[in-house]
């Protein structure tokens, strides 16, 4: 490898998805954008389906078992070797406590065998940190940086990379955990945003008047959960003690049309607010949900209408991945190493109300 370069393993365990990806960028105090070499991710989507949702102990052990085959396939793959390596990755929050410290213990191990800085990572900031990975030639900084996943819902004030300030996020569900739950409710498979996606394209958005919840409130703030409720009731009866047999296809096809329009509808709206509330001329966008067609059809128009530039990822740096740990090498570049005796956070610091 070039004086000039460095090798980078990223690791990502925050919550159902085991990663491990090798990337390459400008050796620090040099700052760039890295390149990604190679990206593996083990899902365990089969393990938490019966569920409808993630089991955090059932993630935490499938972690476990998986993480070294990973990390060996992301190195073959890029054609390094652990003595290529010049640094280690982890995210260390938010997540899954258990799920966390699997991808904690690993890089930390790493570290420690391989004498490399050990750099801890915020998996939200490297959410949005995937719009700069996809547009290596533009600048996605400064921004207004949505992440709307399973687990969150948040805005942003985007200086750069590694410098963000919460404008306002969820005050119960996340948008992503919505669609999971409503999937549910309408029989459809896990996890439900694609299956909601599915349903939806055959249904009427107009059929039902689902609640949109702070829609015209001057906060920055998101609510998702009597929207679910709000599907319950439709579905079976105000005191929704009905319990019935399956959902008709074209009942199913219309709650579902709705369904998504009503969450788009907050998404894009409290986005523009955002915008106009900074005044940032660029929007980043990350996440799960951020994989969803509707959405992307409507937030990219809305970003037109207001003359912003938008950036979102391709569909494989939506959903969570370790090649977002490239984030990393800013932090590098920055000094910012962590100690080994560094420990996760698994909470989010929710915003003021």
């Amino acid at each position: 490898m070039p004086g000039d370069r460095i090798v980078l393993l990223a690791l990502e365990t925050t919550c159902d998805e085991t990663g491990a990806a090798v990337l390459e960028g400008p050796r620090p105090p040099a700052v760039g954008v890295p390149a990604i070499r190679s990206s593996v991710i083990a899902s365990q989507f089969d393990l938490h389906e019966r569920f409808g949702g993630v089991v955090p102990e059932i993630a935490s052990r499938a972690h476990v078992r998986q993480i070294l085959p990973v990390i060996d396939e992301a190195l073959r793959r890029a054609g390094v070797t652990l003595d290529d390596l010049g640094a280690v990755a982890v995210a260390t929050r938010p997540g899954l406590v258990g799920a966390l410290v699997v991808g904690l213990t690993a890089a930390k191990a790493l570290a420690l065998a391989l004498d490399l800085p050990l750099i801890a990572v915020d998996h939200l900031e490297g959410h949005l940190y995937a719009c700069q990975l996809a547009h290596p030639a533009r600048t996605v900084y400064p921004c207004v940086g949505l992440v709307v996943s399973g687990g969150h819902t948040s805005l942003y004030a985007c200086r750069g990379p590694i410098d963000a300030e919460v404008l306002g996020g969820t005050t119960d569900d996340a948008a992503g955990e919505a669609f999971d739950k409503v999937a549910g409710l309408l029989g459809l498979g896990y996890p439900g945003g694609p299956e909601i996606e599915r349903a939806a394209r055959g249904g009427n958005p107009s059929s039902h008047a689902f609640p949109r919840s702070y829609l015209r409130d001057d906060r920055l703030a998101f609510s998702f959960s009597g929207l679910k409720t709000a599907v319950l009731y439709a579905l079976r009866g105000q005191d929704a003690r009905t319990t019935g047999g399956p959902v008709p296809p074209g009942v199913v096809a219309d709650v579902a049309a709705s369904f998504q329009e009503a969450v788009v509808d907050v998404l894009v709206a409290k986005t523009r607010q955002a915008l106009a509330r900074t005044g940032m001329r660029r929007l980043g966008v990350g996440g799960g949900v951020a994989a969803n067609a509707r959405f992307r059809e409507r937030i990219a128009a809305m970003a037109d209408e207001a003359g912003v530039e938008l950036f979102i990822p391709p569909l494989s740096l939506c959903t969570d991945n370790a090649a977002m740990a490239g984030i990393a090498l800013a932090k590098l570049a920055a000094g910012q190493v962590a100690d080994l005796d560094i420990d996760v956070t698994p909470g989010l610091v929710r915003p003021s109300r």
